[in-house]
């Protein structure tokens, strides 16, 4: 192991971004896996299927078997750079965890068994059918995921629609991006991210809001540091201080707004106050590309005094002459961009916050060209691409609402199926109805809600509530232990497809060996599909991202063949923009005129008291992703083999805790506990922790708050206490009996089979 500052490899500054052993001329430095298995023989370019970055990839291998991930220099999102998940973690995808072979089972407390994939869809099929007899069109659903690829996604809404008669389709971007989706469209027109990342270059300021680049999305982050190097300024709106606050060699932000968690909409109304009040608006822009009626209206909101950062530094925490110098240098430079993540949407004000960022955005004129820009930083790999292909209940692919009757007769006549005018049941909805007895069957791909979702107590017993669960994955996950039919899906390795990144860039995913399961998972939809009646006979991906194309006017120039030569396109892509759209919004919004909205600021109900007096927070770590079904199945787990809860020095010694003590902590909701971590990263009054290990209960802490607007929960505000105990809470306790119980119910339908 080699690390500089003679400490050990793990505290040091190294990432493990791979980017020593690829640049190392005389090949000293080389990959354990090649000494293990050998030079490679061939190579196939691919995608990497962990954040929104999308960084390109050269799975090299030796005959079939993959012995090494290498970043392609002409990769449009990472231009050869990587970080230690895609260069590193990609193990998972031989682990000896994954499940081939279907099986199905009556009830939870039974056995699995492995049987015949025929068996497995017709009796996944026949479920469906039974229950939908009996309990109505309405009482089944499916959930898919941004993990997929566009093509597994937009199969999932067709399933639904034209094969289960219903719109209650959702998607993870529920739970995280669905503000950004509401919020930019409002105010744009368009609900996606407005740059590519090469755009962060000519920026003059960065305000980044509510993110960690470094640890979320550490590619784009290196290109965002050798632009701070160069001499960019840099603002962080965040509760914690986060490594680019100055714990980055060679940057420090030039104003860390350390704001309370849930006063995102205060804080971003004051600093557009000072900007209005202080005369530093760009007037010839907001004449020019926005709406005149609705800028007056919010103009006459956001001047009002209550706006001030003096009247709102009580509720923030901001010092206000902080805040004023912040807006004055956002507002001042030239070219100001906006990156923001999961601390803007996971609020009860989420799509509020996202429509206060792009007036901010309007008002200082930083739209439509390179260096500015409004920039959602996508959690996971093909979160956009989840939205852009119609998986939430109301829109169908591109945005467009389920009640148009234009769309709808577009897609009828395509699909030669009838589709249901009215928007079906989101997440949330399902699963309520479950537990009112309505709601009876889901179909899960990709997906793991036991262990992302908020109140994991009432997610499961929804699941307990239903009659048939199906989930199609890689692993026996949290929610597959509820499951009745387990369908094993194919890893990013096995299959062909594309994913869409958080800069609109479509980048192909190509088959680099046969799926270990025996079928790409859109083969899976389809003959699902099939076996309930409704035809489906694509041959091969891109056959299903030609009939996006021809649906989609967005997508109307994408096919395989031009993602090929290109290497990738940035939607929108069509005969106006035949070879993508890298920068959006030039000379007019989509919707022609911006649009501002008021943004008031509303306290979350979700209030501190004697009882719970500090507020919990979450966030992840550079080694791992999401709920860690991948990482924890990789050597990434050494740098990372619990979550802990990060607690102030202050809030520590007032409750007696010291560093690793074992920390109860309670909320409305429920309580878990986890090991402490003293830090002053986090102020006092706030904890923080990560959810990529199941055991932890992050989400049986988290409650049933959400976004007014799109049902996002508000993972980033929940009232908790903290205490010092001695023992595993009482649910982690029941939840680690039921998990061996079910891993062994694998286990022993394998063996009854056999």
């Amino acid at each position: 192991k080699v690390s500089a500052g003679n400490k050990d490899f793990k505290d040091s500054e190294c990432v493990s971004c791979g980017a020593c052993v690829q640049a190392c001329p005389t090949a000293t430095l080389i990959e354990k896996s090649i000494e293990e298995h050998g030079t490679p023989e061939k190579k196939v370019k691919t995608t990497c299927a962990y954040c929104g970055v999308g960084c390109s990839f050269n799975a090299e291998l030796q005959g079939d078997k993959v012995v090494r991930m290498t970043p392609n220099k002409d990769g449009g999102a990472n231009h050869g750079h990587s970080c230690v998940k895609g260069r590193f973690a990609w193990g998972y995808t031989t682990h000896k965890d994954r499940i081939t072979t279907p099986m199905i089972r009556k009830s939870i407390k039974d056995p699995w068994q492995k049987v015949s994939w025929e068996e497995a869809i017709n009796y996944a099929a026949s479920e469906i059918k039974r229950i939908q007899q009996k309990y109505g069109s309405n009482s089944v659903g499916a959930i898919s995921s941004s993990r997929c690829t566009n093509e597994e996604v937009y199969l999932m809404q067709k399933i639904v629609r034209a094969g289960f008669g219903n719109n209650n389709i959702d998607t993870c971007a529920r739970v995280c991006h669905s503000p950004t989706g509401y919020g930019l469209k409002q105010t744009i027109g368009e609900s996606a991210g407005t740059q590519n990342f090469d755009s962060v270059m000519k920026s003059d300021v960065i305000m980044i809001v509510g993110a960690n680049p470094t640890d979320g999305h550490p590619v784009f982050a290196s290109q965002m540091k050798r632009r701070l190097r160069e001499g960019a300024k840099l603002i962080i709106v965040d509760p914690r201080e986060i490594d680019l606050v100055g714990n980055t060699p060679h940057i420090k932000a030039d104003y860390h707004l350390k704001l309370r968690p849930s006063t995102n909409v205060a804080t971003i109304n004051s600093i557009a106050h000072v900007i209005v009040e202080e005369g530093l608006s760009d007037q010839n822009f907001v004449k020019e590309r926005c709406e005149d009626e609705s800028f007056k209206i919010w103009l006459n909101f956001i001047k009002d005094p209550k706006n001030s950062p003096e009247s709102m530094e009580l509720e923030t925490g901001i010092p206000a002459d902080l805040l004023r110098k912040a807006a004055r240098l956002f507002a001042k430079e030239k070219n100001g961009s906006i990156y923001y993540g999961l601390g803007v949407t996971e609020h009860s004000q989420g799509s509020t916050m996202v429509m206060g960022i792009a007036n901010l955005a309007m008002i200082t004129g930083n739209v439509g060209r390179e260096g500015v820009g409004i920039n959602p930083l996508r959690g996971q790999n093909n979160v956009q691409g989840a939205c852009d292909m119609g998986s939430f209940p109301h829109e169908l692919p591109g945005y467009r609402h389920v009640s148009d009757l234009a769309t709808r007769a577009l897609f009828e006549s395509a699909w030669n199926a009838k589709i249901y005018d009215e928007p079906g049941l989101r997440i949330p909805n399902m699963l309520d109805e479950a537990i009112s007895g309505k709601f009876k069957s889901l179909y899960c791909e990709g997906e793991d809600i036991a262990q992302s979702d908020p109140d994991t107590q009432h997610v499961t017993h929804a699941l307990e509530s239903m009659e048939c669960v199906i989930v199609q994955d890689l692993f026996l996950n949290e929610t597959a232990m509820y499951a009745h039919v387990f369908l094993p899906g194919s890893s990013f390795l096995e299959k062909n497809g594309t994913f869409t990144n958080a800069e609109r860039r479509i980048s192909r995913v190509r088959k680099v060996m046969a799926p270990k399961n025996g079928y790409e998972d859109w083969e899976i939809t389809q003959m699902l599909s099939n076996a309930l009646g409704y035809p489906m006979n694509y041959k091969h991906a891109s056959e299903i991202m030609d009939e996006v194309a021809q649906l989609t006017p967005t997508f109307k120039g994408v096919s395989y063949e031009k993602l090929d030569k290109l290497e990738s396109i940035q939607w929108p892509c069509n005969d106006e923009f035949p070879e993508g759209t890298p920068t959006m919004h030039v000379d007019e919004f989509v919707r022609g005129k911006g649009k501002f909205f008021i943004t008031e600021y509303v306290p979350t109900v979700e209030k501190v008291n004697g009882k719970f007096p500090l507020i919990m927070t979450t966030g992840r770590i550079l080694a791992h992703y999401n709920v860690g079904a991948q990482t924890r199945r990789t050597k990434n787990s050494e740098w990372h083999d619990e979550d802990l809860i990060e607690i102030h020095p202050h809030d520590a010694e007032e409750r007696g805790i010291n560093e690793r003590d074992w920390v109860g902590i309670n909320s409305r909701s429920g309580d878990t506990v986890l090991r402490a971590k003293i830090t002053d990263k986090v102020q006092p009054g706030v904890v923080y922790t990560t959810f990529h290990h199941p055991v932890s209960g992050a989400n049986v802490i988290t409650t049933d708050n959400s976004d007014w607007a799109t049902n996002c929960p508000e993972f980033k505000v929940t009232a908790v206490q903290v205490t010092k105990v001695t023992q595993p809470s009482n649910w982690q306790s029941k939840y680690q009996k039921f998990s061996e119980k079910q891993i062994d119910f694998v286990k022993n339908g394998e063996e009854k089979v056999s």
